[in-house]
């Protein structure tokens, strides 16, 4: 029993004095600030949502305003973001105010509501909400709150839209409206768009970079002056977060950064006209799904990106394999007999064989360019002088070379090619008139079809996402640990 003793004493007396040397580690741990606490882990948590303005996947690498903006601010303080993508708008808020994320980034408004429980880093951007409705012959557009009784609104639940119906309500008690978790403001614009629900409430900003890809849509009115928008963070801190960020958004280099984001996210716009956007809406829908996977194959043979593939052969033949023209070129990508022959294509309305020999086609007519000619004005050289010829296309590059502009730039070239209508100019040159309009209108659709295959791409990659969500992670979508409350 002695010995017992003994052994307990000197196992209090070690535990004791590891204590002791452990304890100026622990005091000087919890000094840390918050910020160095994650510069000392490495990480930056990010809870952003899968949305084409915030954060997505093209082509495999992350992208999105939020990403982009959120991937300086760790690159600035010197560590690693990794991303939470929460399952909805309110697992959002509860990863900010759980703290299992540092920060989120979703083009949150800051409203007197969330300034209760959150703090926000400095705004870069201001944004209103608009009420968005789809324009419908012999329906007046709604002009005022009266005019939203009795009509089926739906917003994202816990969003600064659904706060702003609540007051809304204080002076019109009829007013109702429907909270949803599961979808997005792209899945409500959508909605709007086929008439499944009369209104819904988004951001200008947003919608203004976004609208013209769902014709018929438009704001009906603004249901408040602008807000700040700004990125969202747990409301206790010890400032150090606060004043990083405020380093940040104070710089030079990140306003003009904003700038350039701006610009690639939210001032795209889809240039077809109504028609043309809902006609290709519906092919794509109705006639792309069975050929899709030849544009694939072919890209895997070719290494030519299968949207610009399709999108040729959209403007050729709106994915019709047994279109014909008046001249007899024929199939899904409107080959001539000549350029099937080249190409080893024995029956042109085989889709498969059409999209194939269409893309190894389109190789031989890049290789008729330059090749200091970089991309894309490379393609877009191509693609231009496959419609009006070669040798056209050089007379207009002649053209745009005597005009003192680069004869490399397709933005240049472009507008030289319809001078070879006017004898003025086509009397200069080797091979003398040519519709130079038409080469133009040919790429200029090309690459409106592009934007609009990709937009709707990108969408339904986003829902897909949003479906799995419930397994694995998709790459930068790494769920971590939550830190103690006390950091």
């Amino acid at each position: 029993m002695l010995l017992n003793l003994h052994r307990r004493k000197d196992a209090l007396i070690l535990l004791s004095l590891l204590v002791l040397l452990s304890f100026p580690a622990l005091v000087s741990y919890n000094s840390l600030t918050r910020l160095e606490v994650i510069q000392e882990r490495g990480v930056l948590r990010l809870a952003t949502r899968n949305t084409p303005s915030d954060y997505f996947l093209d082509k495999g690498e992350p992208s999105g305003f939020e990403y982009e903006l959120a991937q300086a601010f760790a690159s600035e303080i010197g560590v690693r973001l990794e991303l939470q993508i929460p399952d909805n708008f309110s697992d959002l808020l509860r990863q900010v105010r759980e703290r299992s994320a540092h920060l989120a980034a979703a083009g949150l408004t800051i409203t007197p509501e969330r300034q209760q429980d959150f703090s926000f880093a400095p705004p870069y951007m201001e944004s209103a909400a608009n009420l968005i409705y789809r324009v419908t012959q012999g329906k007046p557009a709604p002009t005022s709150i009266k005019d939203l009784i009795g009509k089926q609104i739906r917003v994202v639940a816990n969003s600064s839209h659904s706060e702003l119906l609540r007051q809304y309500q204080q002076d019109f008690p009829e007013l109702s409206w429907e909270e949803t978790d599961a979808l997005s403001v792209n899945d409500l614009l959508e909605q709007v768009h086929n008439q499944e629900i009369d209104y819904t409430i988004a951001d200008s900003i947003r919608f203004d970079g976004q609208y013209s890809f769902f014709p018929g849509l438009e704001k009906a009115f603004a249901l408040e002056q602008p807000q700040p928008v700004a990125w969202m963070l747990p409301k206790l801190q010890d400032g150090s977060m606060l004043e990083a960020l405020n380093q940040f958004f104070a710089k030079a280099e990140t306003r003009e950064l904003i700038r350039q984001l701006r610009e690639k996210y939210f001032e795209r716009s889809n240039a077809l006209n109504y028609f043309d956007t809902v006609t290709f809406k519906k092919d794509l829908r109705e006639r792309l799904p069975e050929y899709e996977q030849y544009f694939y194959i072919a890209e895997q043979e070719t290494d030519i990106d299968w949207t610009l593939l399709a999108s040729v052969a959209y403007q050729e033949s709106h994915w019709n394999p047994a279109a014909v023209s008046p001249t007899g070129v024929k199939g899904i990508m409107m080959l001539t007999n000549a350029a099937a022959s080249e190409v080893g294509v024995e029956d042109r309305t085989d889709p498969i064989q059409s999209i194939i020999g269409g893309a190894h086609y389109l190789i031989s007519v890049k290789n008729q360019i330059p090749e200091r000619i970089p991309e894309p004005d490379h393609t877009w050289m191509a693609l231009a002088g496959y419609n009006v010829g070669f040798g056209h296309l050089e007379d207009a590059r002649i053209l745009t070379q005597r005009a003192g502009k680069n004869p490399d730039s397709w933005e240049d070239v472009a507008k030289h090619l319809p001078l070879l209508t006017k004898e003025k100019y086509y009397s200069t040159v080797r091979l003398g008139y040519a519709r130079g309009y038409e080469p133009v209108l040919y790429v200029n659709n090309i690459q409106k079809y592009i934007d609009l295959l990709r937009w709707e791409k990108q969408l339904d990659r986003i829902r897909q996402n949003r479906d799995n969500t419930v397994s694995e992670p998709s790459p930068g979508e790494a769920v971590l640990e939550t830190l103690p409350p006390t950091l």
